[in-house]
């Protein structure tokens, strides 16, 4: 089984993810920002090609081409269950990520966390992030982004628990599994 936790940041994925990672036997954490943070060290700005010359490594064409890859050999290596939380707005990753992972383990759930800006900000400011920087940026285009029904199944996270969050996620799967 693969659950992805999406949403933007501030919104609560880590935390849920940890959570789960309790809660869901056999399984383990998969974080896509480390295959970027790996890229960005890899792919200099002189060899990069033109449309992948932004600020965000999920424009690496080999940023979700990998993300799928390190998964399948997770699966495959280690036969655990992956909590996967990311922060991902773009519909064309996102889709690709998807099916890759549901080529991977037909039993791939996608959860979206949402919360007003409003909560955002101040939880990215509660630890410790600078105002108007990059994940103050980031998250303004997800909360446009995820108004998008695309991006379902979402999960409101502004006046809900850890534990309420991580119980509906259990819920649902456990529903799609019946």
């Amino acid at each position: 089984m693969i659950i992805m936790i999406n949403g933007a940041f501030g919104v609560g994925k880590t935390t849920v993810a940890n959570e789960l990672l309790q809660t869901v036997s056999n399984s383990m954490l998969y974080d896509p920002e480390i295959v970027g943070f790996m890229l960005r060290e890899i792919i200099t700005e002189d060899i990069k090609h033109e449309n992948e010359k932004t600020d965000n490594f999920q424009d690496l064409e080999l940023w979700k081409v990998l993300v799928v890859h390190v998964a399948k050999q997770l699966k495959t290596k280690y036969n655990k269950n992956l909590i996967v939380p990311m922060t991902i707005y773009n519909k064309e990753y996102l889709q690709y990520i998807l099916e890759g992972f549901k080529e991977i383990d037909e039993k791939t759930y996608h959860f979206c966390l949402i919360a007003k800006e409003e909560t955002i900000f101040e939880r990215l400011r509660q630890r410790g992030e600078a105002e108007e920087n990059w994940c103050f940026q980031q998250s303004r285009k997800c909360v446009e982004a995820y108004k998008d029904q695309y991006f379902e199944q979402f999960i409101e996270t502004d006046d809900t628990s850890i534990d309420a969050i991580v119980q509906r996620i259990q819920n649902e799967v456990s529903l799609l599994n019946a």
